[in-house]
């Protein structure tokens, strides 16, 4: 399970890029900002104290486990986009995936003993799930900028890190039927998103 928590990330991002073609910008902070990070992480430990199964346990999936380590290279990424006037293709997932390529190496040194398959395999597979989900309702927006699609977008945008914090809250708290009800909700974008980029190449 360590192996998998390890290599999930890089193996998805390769067989996307593969898929997609992919744009290489941004790529060398996107690796070196996120081996920064997780290094801070992994000195500093969790920012969040858990206690029990009840708002802490959510929050501390939210910020150390499953949403805000997809966060924080999102809006890096977001930045550098305003940074640029909006101009360029900017691969939102790819960024957001390589970032989290030394995070999950990281994170599978510092789980390995735990042994704990919500850790290992659950969180790798939700944060890909965020990174390509995010980054499907981003192109979406660009892509058809219908008033309807942005509100649909940015409300998918911001539930998306909200579901995924709530799977990892379910499955932690043994209502293993909802947690997998919302890990298939997470993951519908996910879906999505590689369903038109094949159809697409």
């Amino acid at each position: 399970m360590s192996f998998f928590c390890m290599l999930w990330v890089p193996t998805f991002f390769l067989l996307r890029r593969s898929i997609t073609g992919g744009n290489s910008s941004g790529s060398v902070w996107a690796l070196l900002l996120g081996s920064i990070t997780a290094i801070i992480q992994f000195l500093m430990g969790y920012l969040v104290s858990p206690g029990g199964f009840g708002f802490s346990r959510w929050l501390f999936g939210f910020i150390d486990i499953v949403s805000l380590p997809v966060l924080i290279p999102f809006f890096i990424c977001f930045f550098m986009f305003l940074f640029r006037g909006f101009s360029g293709d900017i691969d939102f997932a790819g960024f957001m995936l390589l970032w989290l390529i030394p995070v999950s190496a990281l994170r599978a040194l510092s789980w390995s003993s735990l042994n704990e398959p919500l850790l290992l395999i659950a969180v790798p597979l939700l944060w890909t799930a965020l990174a390509t989900g995010i980054s499907f309702f981003i192109n979406l927006m660009a892509n058809n900028p219908r008033w309807y699609l942005i509100i649909l977008s940015v409300l998918c945008i911001l539930i998306l890190p909200v579901s995924a914090a709530f799977t990892y809250w379910a499955f932690f708290s043994q209502q293993t039927a909802m947690g997998f009800l919302l890990f298939f909700a997470t993951h519908i974008p996910f879906g999505l998103s590689l369903a038109f980029d094949i159809v697409r190449r």
